[in-house]
């Protein structure tokens, strides 16, 4: 059955593997700043930024089946580098424009409908200089598990928390090979993540073959959030 699927942010990276993965099949509405990349997918887009815009819900279908919310910052700074400003931005970014698109569209979720956020595998795992990223991602956890307990059981929510992904948004971590192999090391499965590797469980979560899964936040990161290998 064709499902209508809402991603915020489908341009680039992680987003763009998800669209590609799902646009055969489904009715996939892609909100974002750029379509380059997306002229070749059946898709339909609508000019949206996360941070400045009201999403147009006028441009939707009655009902979504599935929602993602794509947008997030990787400010990886020791903290005393770090300025207020920089924690008010992520927040702003990762965790209150994500707030106000759910509170746009959550009228319109679908009985047995699924959302899916991103956290980071710095929430449940303390690394150091992901002070500003790790608590704004980690009120998108606190935020998602109360969302699936108050909607439950008409509407799955769960987290995909991820290491590092090789996407435009960590293109300063990982622009040489040595980076690459430098941050491959440090996973147990000894590289760095790809956009399709993150792309297949938001397909499976937003699937039918989930659907006794929510409130999870479910690691795909290498074995770095519970193997130690070194």
């Amino acid at each position: 059955m064709k499902k209508n699927i809402l991603l915020i942010g489908g341009s680039h990276g992680i987003g763009l593997s998800i669209a590609k993965a799902l646009h055969e099949n489904h009715n996939v509405f892609i909100a974002s700043r750029t379509k380059e990349a997306l002229e070749d997918l059946s898709i339909t887009h609508i000019p949206f930024d996360a941070l400045t815009d009201e999403l147009d819900t006028s441009l939707l279908p009655d009902t979504l089946d599935g929602f993602v919310f794509c947008p997030g910052s990787i400010n990886l700074k020791p903290f005393k580098m770090m300025s207020l400003d920089t924690f008010h931005e992520d927040m702003e970014l990762n965790f209150f424009s994500m707030v106000k698109v759910v509170k746009s569209i959550i009228s319109k979720m679908a009985e047995n409908s699924s959302m899916v956020f991103f956290s980071t595998v710095a929430v449940g795992t303390g690394m150091p200089f992901h002070t500003s990223v790790a608590a704004a991602k980690g009120a998108i956890e606190g935020f998602a598990k109360s969302m699936a307990a108050e909607y439950a059981p008409k509407i799955r929510v769960n987290v995909i928390a991820p290491s590092l992904v090789n996407t435009p948004l960590a293109k300063r971590l990982l622009n040489n090979d040595k980076k690459i192999e430098m941050m491959s090391e440090r996973h147990p499965l000894k590289r760095v993540g790809t956009p399709e590797d993150i792309a297949a469980i938001s397909v499976f979560l937003l699937s039918n073959n989930s659907t006794w899964m929510t409130g999870q936040v479910v690691g795909v990161d290498g074995g770095m959030s519970s193997l130690n290998i070194n």
